[in-house]
């Protein structure tokens, strides 16, 4: 690892000062492994976990989650268990119980991408070093990108909750240098496109302060994972869904995908395809057929497009299924 100093900020804006080079730490589970790899070589670490951002509080009729809450509080809290349970599911469903402890909800967002070609160095890989080519493509791409992947890269985004918060309609609040602005969870993310390198849509100068909820939306939540083994393993598949039932047809829609593509997924054809009809496999089979109608495997991926497919009618149908109606 890369020798670096060590900063304490005491307000907002000592982390939005950070220049080129140095990076913001909180809980450090995925920057640090990073750093011991030299695929990140910050020379300055700007701690902000004394900054007043690790509550959860009433917003509205929503909630507001708070920066640096770490995973495991937010899994825990009795509103976002009650409210918001697919966002618990989604945590609980990553990582392991130490690593939740640790990591908070702005550096969740942030975490950068597992795929094995970025944390090799001996490795082409343009999210590392721009315009060094991809390694993976024609390699080993068994966790990559079926969907808005690009020439440039083909890798996936890891997260488990951030694919919740977008079926939730989630807002990321950022604290920029022009001010205090919000960013649909859905957005947040990037597509490759011919700059990989950039994750998100953080400038320099921003820093994440929160997470806003919107009121609850009732129904049933499901977050499905499908991975090699049933703990600690980033997902081949995740489904987010919340879906109403009214009158025995699916009033209200919500569903977002992870292990797809370079974000999480989220596809409002497909939505609408289900919004105001009777459930029916048949009818859940055509919406996978809208979800899948771009997608292209690398080969040892493949299998993912099957495996999207089953995962979405089988939680559809179980979202389904004597599903509360109403809020």
């Amino acid at each position: 690892m890369k020798a670096f100093a060590y900063a304490r900020a005491a307000a907002l804006a000592d982390a939005q000062s950070v220049r080129e080079g140095a990076r913001i730490i909180a809980g450090g589970t995925n920057l640090l492994d990073l750093m011991k790899l030299e695929v990140e070589t910050p020379d300055q670490l700007m701690d902000i976990n004394h900054l007043p951002l690790s509550g959860i509080d009433a917003h509205g009729e929503g909630l507001a989650i708070g920066a640096l809450v770490t995973n495991s509080d937010c899994a825990a809290d009795l509103r976002v268990r009650h409210d918001y349970p697919l966002l618990a599911q989604a945590i609980l469903a990553g990582a392991s119980p130490q690593l939740r402890n640790k990591a908070t909800t702005g550096g969740n967002l942030c975490q950068r991408t597992r795929c094995t070609y970025f944390t090799d160095t001996t490795q082409r890989c343009n999210k590392r070093a721009p315009g060094s080519g991809c390694g993976a493509q024609g390699g080993y791409t068994r966790l990559h990108a079926i969907l808005g992947a690009s020439d440039a890269c083909i890798a996936t985004y890891p997260g488990d909750m951030a694919v919740a918060l977008a079926a939730l309609d989630a807002q990321i609040v950022v604290e920029g240098v022009a001010g205090e602005r919000m960013v649909a969870a859905r957005d947040f993310h990037r597509l490759p496109a011919d700059h990989p390198e950039q994750d998100n849509v953080l400038q320099p100068g921003d820093v994440i302060t929160g997470v806003r909820l919107p009121a609850p939306a009732g129904g049933r939540h499901i977050y499905r994972k499908i991975r090699d083994r049933s703990s600690y393993a980033f997902a081949l598949v995740s489904v987010a869904a919340i879906v109403t039932m009214a009158n025995g047809r699916m009033d209200r829609v919500r569903i977002a995908f992870g292990g797809l593509a370079h974000k999480p997924w989220h596809d409002p054809e497909v939505e609408a395809a289900l919004v105001g009809q009777v459930p029916d496999p048949a009818l859940f089979d055509r919406a996978a057929d809208i979800l899948l109608r771009d997608a292209q495997g690398q080969g040892s991926n493949d299998f993912k497009i099957p495996l999207v497919r089953r995962a979405l009618i089988a939680t559809l149908i179980e979202a389904t299924s004597n599903a509360p109606t109403g809020a």
